[in-house]
């Protein structure tokens, strides 16, 4: 655990999210009506590294009310199993499940902590062990997360995380061209503001959050001392939403710098593969 860490850190946190939970899913940001049609939001880059899914088993934590976890269903995982804290979440993604016809054996949600992974999903492993995007800045812990996760991945199996680059967190928001913050903070982001990122002026109650930063080579080396092999760890030069003032948003619905300055990473991406187990 870090230090100066709130004792309340998880219950502010899921008190926040519980709130969001239904001005997310009404929200044109998640767009619920799309997703129904085309069943699937999973970025291209998501889909080429994480591979052909079919018949392979899929854990999803964090998974907030399930979009990219039936994404995953919908390409064709035998199984899915999505995990959050936030129970309104998780009843919504069920909700959406049997509307998609998927019974529990093909796509069921658990509530709980992502650290308390391993005793509430429903399987021992998953071939794969999805995460992202937005979440380990809800962690304090990050070796603590990767041991969770790698107890999860089966033999052969890996762990795929597709994140905001924590560059970006020492930006200016206007240009994000000027350092502002301290890239090695340890301490908690802990803040107020109302509303969220799907709609900014939303008349929210539970508006203090708890967030940390951690740097991609704590990431890494949690992942490394966990026991899974590193395979490939990738930086791209766009994001998911106008983080600053100055990104432009391409024809693909990606956010990225204009073509006159020079470009930076602003998310990651990593996979990291469980050894098959020794024949006996």
């Amino acid at each position: 655990m870090r230090q100066h860490t709130p004792d309340d850190w998880r219950e502010v946190n899921r008190a926040r999210w519980d709130e969001r939970v239904p001005l997310h899913i009404a929200s044109d940001f998640y767009d619920q009506d799309a997703f129904r049609r085309t069943r699937d939001v999973i970025r291209d880059f998501e889909a080429a590294e994480v591979g052909d899914v079919t018949g392979r088993s899929l854990l999803h934590l964090q998974c907030h009310f399930g979009q990219d976890t039936l994404s995953w269903a919908h390409r064709g995982a035998g199984r899915v199993v999505g995990l959050d804290f936030s129970a309104p979440a998780v009843e919504a993604a069920r909700e959406l499940a049997a509307e998609f016809g998927y019974g529990p054996d093909r796509a069921s949600f658990v509530a709980a902590d992502v650290h308390d992974a391993a005793e509430a999903v429903p399987d021992a492993a998953y071939d794969i062990v999805y995460t992202g995007i937005g979440s380990v800045n809800w962690l304090p812990d990050l070796v603590r997360w990767a041991e969770t996760a790698a107890s999860l991945v089966a033999p052969g199996g890996f762990l795929y995380l597709a994140e905001f680059h924590p560059l970006c967190d020492v930006l200016d928001d206007r240009t994000g061209s000027q350092v502002v913050h301290d890239y090695f903070r340890r301490e908690a982001w802990d803040e107020d503001a109302p509303g969220s990122y799907t709609d900014f002026g939303a008349v929210t109650v539970h508006n203090r959050s708890v967030e940390w930063q951690h740097s991609l080579g704590d990431v890494v080396s949690a992942v490394a001392g966990s026991g899974l092999r590193i395979e490939f760890l990738h930086e791209h030069d766009m994001t998911m939403f106008q983080r600053f003032g100055e990104l432009r948003r391409g024809d693909d619905g990606f956010y990225r710098f204009p073509e006159d300055r020079p470009r930076i990473p602003l998310m990651y991406s990593l996979k990291a593969i469980k050894p098959p187990e020794a024949p006996s």
